[in-house]
């Protein structure tokens, strides 16, 4: 019999306004994943359960006085430790702020809680969301679901790990480099970048920059348009939320459902490595066997790659200016209490010059064109997600690939990156597993602007793909986790290296 947990988000929200389901009992169910298996992952890392009761019940009294529901009216949630709670405990995986209790939310949590959701925790991030890698000097590290001892990936990897366990039916994320997407693809679950500016935020710190967005994440494509057509808003504070005075530009009703869309109209290009990207032999033929299940699903499926020349260098700088503008003055006051990770931005950051950001901004500028003419042939470009298959996360990220160095320690985010400097949305779907039996994740790349275009096609491609097992979402065994070992006890779980 399936527990309220592993209800999907559409289910358990219709079910809650059929009065089929109680809050109070989904909450519970929730409560009850997560103490069952949260010891052998670590991805619930603030929780918040008395609180969450209290709002159940308050769900619960609202279904039955038959007041008006919203959209996730009832459903468990888990925020990012990057995105501040009132009343729980914010770190941003930084000891800085290990006590750090903010006395309000984000606007994005606010706009989730109005729309019914109950936060239930916090999951975990790398210290300041910088690296791929979920692990930090206040919680610790999170396994992966499929295997506790291998990475998570990151930073939103509290957020894969927990969705994929059924600790929460949904969750959120963000997004420099691959946050929401790479994390999607270790776990087995879906993440979703959406354009800059559709989920607006009025915390970035540069907010022109369009390298970093917020987005959502659950098991599949329908739950998470559910989760996205909350989280669309405009706000005045940012720059990037794009409006035309006096209307309304961006709708929820776009986003949920889905839109439909038939594969077979489709102008798809598919490449494993963006010309770039040091992407492993291992994954290269994953990604071919896999595709050549569904390639014939498509109008056209041509072998192509939009020009990446300069990705890299321009990736690198500016991501290091938007480090500089965040964690300068706290690596130089306290650099005992930054992780390697920040600091090698920072110190990367301090040694370029305006020339050098110069370069980076025209290289970013031509890219962005290249990919517009490129997009003038295809409607879709499909990749894997990422460039190897998860490794044990005591590896704080890899220094080698098929026994290449890589040129730094996010150089192995290529793939997910070469889509970021484009600012096109792309979700990542989970297509069975690799050949180390751990979940495969496929990048799909819309058109500039194309958000809900490319959720129809996420939707369509995961109901064509579901039924075969060779690429059918991935499961973890619950039953063995729960039995398995606290991840707490593993050499190195807690700390930055």
């Amino acid at each position: 019999m399936t527990e309220p947990c592993d209800l999907s988000a559409t289910e358990a929200r219709a079910l809650i306004g059929r009065r089929a389901l109680s809050p109070v009992e989904l909450l519970e169910s929730c409560i009850g994943r997560i103490e069952a298996t949260d010891h052998a992952i670590n991805a619930m890392v603030a929780r918040d359960f008395e609180r969450a009761r209290k709002a159940a019940r308050e769900a619960e009294a609202a279904v039955m006085q038959g007041e008006r529901l919203g959209a996730l009216h009832g459903l468990p949630v888990g925020i990012k430790d990057l995105t501040e709670t009132a009343g729980l405990r914010t770190t941003f995986g930084s000891p800085l702020y290990r006590d750090h209790v903010p006395a309000q939310d984000e606007t994005i949590v606010a706009d989730l809680r109005g729309a019914g959701a109950i936060v239930i925790g916090k999951t975990n991030t790398p210290e300041w969301g910088a690296g791929a890698n979920t692990r930090n000097a206040v919680y610790g590290a999170t396994g992966n679901p499929h295997d506790p001892t291998k990475s998570a990936a990151g930073s939103s990897g509290g957020s894969a790990a927990a969705l994929a366990v059924g600790q929460v039916p949904i969750a959120s994320g963000s997004d420099m480099g691959g946050s929401l997407r790479n994390p999607a693809a270790f776990c087995g679950v879906v993440g979703f970048r959406p354009s800059p500016g559709v989920v607006p935020s009025a915390k970035r710190g540069l907010g022109w920059s369009p390298l970093s967005t917020e987005g959502p994440m659950a098991r599949n494509v329908r739950d998470l348009c559910l989760l996205f057509s909350a989280m669309v808003a405009d706000y005045r504070e940012d720059p990037l939320a794009a409006t035309i005075h006096g209307r309304h530009v961006r709708r929820p009703g776009e986003f949920y459902p889905p839109p439909r869309v038939d594969l077979a109209t489709l102008r798809v290009a598919i490449t494993p490595d963006f010309g770039f990207a040091p992407t492993e032999n291992h994954i290269r033929e994953v990604f071919a066997e896999k595709t050549g299940l569904f390639r014939h699903f498509f109008a056209q499926a041509e072998d192509a790659t939009p020009d990446c020349g300069g990705a890299d260098e321009a990736f690198a700088i500016l991501r290091a200016k938007n480090f500089l503008a965040s964690h300068l003055e706290k690596t130089r006051k306290t650099p005992d209490l930054v992780g390697p990770n920040v600091r090698a931005n920072v110190e990367e950051g301090l040694r370029y010059t305006a020339e050098d950001v110069a370069r980076a901004e025209v290289l970013h500028t031509n890219y962005y064109r290249r990919w517009q003419h490129f997009y003038s042939r295809f409607d879709i470009v499909l990749s894997p997600c990422m460039t190897i298959s998860p490794r044990p996360w005591r590896e704080l990220y890899p220094a080698e690939i098929d026994g290449k160095p890589t040129k730094s320690y996010f150089h192995w985010l290529a793939l997910p990156y070469a889509v970021t400097l484009a600012t096109h949305p792309a979700v990542a779907l989970p297509v069975g597993r690799d050949r180390n039996g751990m979940p495969f994740g496929l990048q799909i790349v819309g058109p500039r602007g194309g958000d809900a275009f490319v959720l129809g096609v996420a939707a369509a491609l995961e109901a064509a793909l579901a039924g075969d097992p060779r690429t059918a979402r991935p499961v973890p065994d619950i039953a063995k986790l729960k039995a398995a070992p606290p991840i707490a006890s593993m050499p190195e779980f807690l700390g930055f290296a």
